[in-house]
């Protein structure tokens, strides 16, 4: 097996220029590289990673836990966490939570026991002592889509009841007075969150909150659907829905469609995180934005700031979420 010293020899360089070469680190000029990453092909040169973890305690690779591994939110929050920490030569390992304590726990342990430098954990279950306890170890640890007292340096977040409340405040302002709510799963903190804010609109306005006009959804499109069907078949009028996600609010409106129901006309919606699709369907949805994409880059610049000493990275804790206007909300007179 081809070695450093092999590589130096056959490129004519020092040992140390190999090393700037390898680890992508100081100035080569764009000759003596080339001549290098020659010298490693002809050799068929691989770098021993885990020797240079070894010398350096460092194994350049990130944990990232998530959620879930598919659909429009977490995907967009993956690339953007992969391509920051990628373009510092950094690497990251992904496991999944899947929203069940034992799973989001265990795909901790794998993380560190992987050697990772640190972990960028976006855990919906486990209790905030948990984290508390996570981010006082020795791995360095920075939470996402979260905020627990006690830790907040360690935390980028939203603030979900602003959120939520945006969304309901923009129906009632257009003189609705009969709002349905379609939730998230209320285990999930930013599920309770915006229906505290949708909670808050209704009170400022001084209307209750009518358990009737009420379901808990699962932040996916069957959600979304189901629950429009369900508030339709109860016969309790309404004039607008607000949905926790935009996922469940397509679900919805494709209900309503289905039952002959226009929109905004006959039923106006609200849906949240203002992801890509819904500004492309008809009518466009209006939404609130959930910048998960930002919050990823956040989160990868926080390690690059507190692991690997890149003082240029710039972070950001918290981010406020805004209205996104656009046609499918009708107003009353």
């Amino acid at each position: 097996m081809a070695t450093i010293y092999d590589v130096s020899f056959l490129a004519g360089v020092s040992l140390a220029t190999v090393s700037r070469v390898v680890n992508n680190t100081g100035k080569v000029s764009d000759k003596t590289r080339q001549k290098v990453m020659d010298a490693m092909e002809q050799l068929d040169y691989r770098p021993n990673t885990i020797a240079q973890s070894l010398a350096s305690n460092r194994s350049n690779s990130v944990g990232v836990l998530v959620s879930q591994l598919d659909g429009p939110f977490y995907g967009p929050m993956m690339r953007e966490v992969e391509s920051v920490l990628r373009a510092a030569n950094k690497h990251v390992i992904i496991a999944a939570g899947h929203s069940d304590e034992a799973q989001e726990k265990d795909a901790v342990e794998f993380l560190l026991s992987r050697g990772c430098d640190a972990l960028i954990v976006d855990a919906e279950i486990v209790s905030n002592d948990y984290l508390v306890q996570l981010c006082r170890g020795k791995t360095p640890v920075v939470l996402i889509n979260r905020m627990v007292d006690g830790i907040a340096e360690y935390c980028v977040h939203l603030d979900n009841l602003r959120g939520g409340y945006l969304a309901s405040r923009f129906v009632l302002d257009a003189g609705h007075r009969q709002v349905a709510y379609i939730s998230g799963p209320l285990f999930k903190l930013d599920a309770r969150e915006r229906l505290q804010g949708h909670k808050q609109a209704l009170a400022e306005k001084g209307i209750p909150f009518d358990e009737a006009l009420f379901h808990e959804g699962n932040f996916i499109e069957e959600g979304g659907y189901e629950g429009m069907a369900k508030l339709l078949d109860s016969g309790k009028p309404f004039t607008a829905v607000v949905c926790a996600n935009d996922q469940m609010a397509s679900g919805a409106i494709a209900l309503c469609l289905e039952r002959g129901l226009r929109v905004p006309e006959d039923i106006s919606f609200v849906g949240f995180d203002n992801i890509p699709f819904p500004r492309y369907i008809s009518p466009k949805l209006t939404t609130v934005t959930n910048p998960i994409q930002s919050m990823g880059k956040m989160a990868a610049n926080w390690v690059l700031q507190q692991v690997y000493d890149c003082r240029d990275a710039v972070f950001n804790h918290k981010f406020e979420p805004e209205l996104v206007v656009r046609d499918s909300v009708a107003k009353l007179s």
